[in-house]
C-alpha cells in the first residue's frame, strides 16, 4: 500500500512536469503574437527531484526498518507536502485569455497535488507502520534466543562422513 501510493506519486509529479503549467500571448514581432508556454519543470523545478525522492523512497523502506523507515517516512511527508504547496503556489481559476490551455494549466497543477498528497499519506503510513513492517533481509536473520533443530537424517550423513556407524549402538568407530 505505501509502495503503490509512492510510486503514484512520484508519476503524477513527474506527469505534472510535463504539463503547461504557465501560458502568455507574447508579441513576436514579425511573427505577431505568440503563444509562449512554460511546463511544470521549467515553472517549479522542485517537481522532478521530488519525484525522484519519491522512488529512492522506496527502496530506502524496503530496505529499512524501525528508526531509520521512521525518519525517511517524516522526510517523504515533508516532501509530499512541499509538492503540494508547489501545485497551489500561484494557481488562478480567473481571467485568462481565450485561446489559453487553461484545462492543461489546472490539470498540471492538480496532478502536482494528488501526487504531493499521495507521497505524503505514503510518507506518514511509513512512519505509523514502521516497527509492524518487515525489512529487507529481516527472513534471512538468525534469531538469538532459537536453537537450531538438528534433522536426524542429516546427523546419519554426518555420522556417516566422519567414520563412524549410525547403526552402532555403542556409538564407537567401524573397523
Amino acid at each position: 500500500m505505501i509502495v503503490v501510493a509512492l510510486l503514484l506519486g512520484a508519476v503524477a509529479l513527474w506527469g505534472a512536469s510535463r504539463l503547461t503549467w504557465f501560458a502568455e500571448f507574447r508579441d513576436g514581432g514579425v511573427r505577431g503574437t505568440v503563444l509562449y508556454r512554460e511546463t511544470g519543470e521549467q515553472r517549479a523545478t522542485a517537481l522532478v527531484p521530488l519525484a525522484l525522492l519519491a522512488l529512492a523512497g522506496v527502496a530506502g523502506l524496503v530496505a529499512t526498518g524501525g528508526w531509520a523507515r521512521r525518519v525517511l517516512g517524516v522526510v517523504l511527508a515533508l516532501a509530499g507536502l512541499a509538492a503540494v504547496w508547489t501545485g497551489v503556489d500561484g494557481v488562478r481559476f480567473g481571467g485568462y485569455a481565450d485561446g489559453l490551455p487553461v484545462t492543461q494549466m489546472l490539470l498540471g497543477r492538480g496532478l502536482a497535488v494528488l501526487g504531493g498528497i499521495l507521497v505524503a499519506a505514503g510518507g506518514l503510513a511509513a512512519v505509523r507502520t514502521a516497527g509492524r513492517s518487515a525489512r529487507l533481509g529481516a527472513k534471512y536473520a538468525a534469531p538469538a534466543t532459537r536453537k537450531k533443530e538438528r534433522d536426524p537424517d542429516a546427523e546419519l550423513w554426518e555420522a556417516l562422513s566422519e567414520g563412524e556407524d549410525p547403526t552402532d549402538r555403542r556409538g564407537g568407530h567401524s573397523e
